[in-house]
């Protein structure tokens, strides 16, 4: 699946028939199922008010020691780093150490346009600088330690997309800068900031700057699940992502830190109204987060096998915090389920109503396919006599059967029939309908 740092955003949007009692019982049902049908191992929380009103874990910290994950067990979340590190910056700009409109060029003046990029810019993801973990080059390093200069490097010979502020585009690389020129100017390391400005203030007893995961510290390893299996994720060099991507945490911990972040505890209240300036749905390293006609925010992530959400509404003041450490289902899904029993509201428990099918039934399905309305290829083939799907420049996923000529895979909510008389298949995933046809 998934070998690198990766951002997405997850809306959720309903319509919604507000009580306020939580359905705990069903919740942990929902979680239940997830847990018998290997989609999920991961760990979630909510709370109203910033109180805690329910927690559940699920799967294993680590499938070779058959180490149960518990309440406390640390994760990796990825992106969700970045809203961190923005409150490092807009407390750098509250000591007067940078502005919003510093140049980057003041600390990196070999990077393209770097007289042109501020502080802002790298903020919003608005820089144009080439975003360094979507390279293949990536690949052949992220297991390994890096120094900063060498990082520089990469991004610095990866040039610019675009001209600064013209547009968003997510690019881990702006980040990764903002670690390096906070370090600069506070002349401490990023392990030594988030102690100081936001681990201690909030008392955090789970949150730090990961390194090698160290299970008998109750540090959760990621996996796949591929063939009735847990297959062991690489484990990417937390040198690499730094601030973008490289805090470890809990869910209970993450919904202390937007607490934290939200009453005043961290930043002034200025700051924050700054971060929540959002444009093309991102702020300061937070994400804009609809749900019904409700607004809230956060961020979510993704490294290795490890996927992150942490969101926060005003509007009733609920929050909501998962990491996963392995995931073959829609995460989104489990955030409209967790929302609606936040608020009151019915969800429905999934049914996992799958088929076996022969390895000699599915050789019919085997092949290459196209499609004029869309740009790429899907090659459909076997792997350890399972259906796979694989379309061009994309990592291959794993096809589940409900019928003998129907597939599923859960993760991206996409349905595939198959017509073996046509040679074609239908894929859907939303609304989308699309038809393609062997070669």
């Amino acid at each position: 699946m998934f070998n690198k740092l990766f951002f997405s955003v997850s809306v959720v949007a309903f319509s919604l028939g507000f009580a306020q009692n939580i359905n705990k019982q069903k919740l942990d049902e929902y979680f239940k199922a997830l847990d018998e049908n290997h989609k999920v191992m991961g760990s979630f929380a909510i709370a109203d008010k910033g109180k805690l009103v329910y927690t559940n874990t699920i799967g294993f910290a680590d499938v070779e020691s058959k180490k149960k994950a518990d309440i406390n067990t640390i994760y990796r979340i990825g992106s969700i780093t970045k809203t961190f590190t923005a409150v490092l910056v807009m407390k750098a700009i509250e000591d007067k150490k940078l502005t919003l409109d510093t140049k980057l060029s003041q600390f990196f003046p070999n990077i393209k346009n770097a007289e042109k990029i501020t502080i802002e810019n790298l903020l919003t993801h608005r820089s144009g600088i080439h975003n360094f973990t979507d390279d293949n080059l990536y690949l052949t390093y992220y297991t390994q330690p890096i120094t900063q200069e060498k990082l520089v490097s990469i991004i610095e010979k990866a040039g610019s997309d675009f001209e600064p502020g013209s547009k968003f585009q997510y690019s881990n690389s702006n980040y990764s800068l903002l670690t390096y020129i906070l370090e600069k100017v506070y002349k401490k390391s990023y392990a030594e900031l988030i102690e100081k400005a936001i681990i201690n203030p909030l008392n955090l007893k789970y949150t730090k700057v990961g390194g090698k995961i160290d299970v008998s510290n109750n540090i959760a390893n990621s996996y796949t699940y591929e063939g009735n299996t847990y297959v062991k994720s690489p484990e990417t060099d937390m040198s690499v992502p730094s601030g973008a991507g490289a805090i470890i945490s809990t869910p209970s911990d993450l919904i202390a830190f937007m607490n934290g972040l939200t009453s005043g505890k961290l930043i002034s209240q200025e700051s924050l109204d700054k971060m929540k300036k959002f444009k093309d749905g991102y702020g300061f390293g937070l994400v804009e987060v609809p749900f019904n006609q409700k607004k809230g925010f956060g961020h979510n992530g993704g490294i290795d096998e490890f996927h992150s959400t942490l969101y926060y509404f005003p509007d009733g003041e609920k929050t909501f915090s998962m990491v996963t450490n392995q995931s073959s289902y829609d995460n989104n899904n489990i955030s409209i389920a967790a929302l609606s029993a936040a608020y009151g509201k019915d969800f429905a428990i999934p049914a996992f109503n799958v088929i076996a099918v022969s390895e000699n039934e599915l050789q019919q399905f085997v092949g290459n396919y196209a499609s004029p309305e869309v740009p790429l290829k899907i090659n459909i083939f076997i792997k350890d006599k399972t259906l796979m799907a694989q379309a061009t420049g994309q990592g291959a996923f794993p096809l589940e059967a409900t019928s003998k000529t129907s597939f599923k895979f859960d993760m991206a909510g996409i349905v595939i029939d198959f017509d073996p008389g046509k040679k074609q298949f239908v894929i859907t995933q939303g609304s989308h309908k699309t038809t393609f046809t062997k070669e």
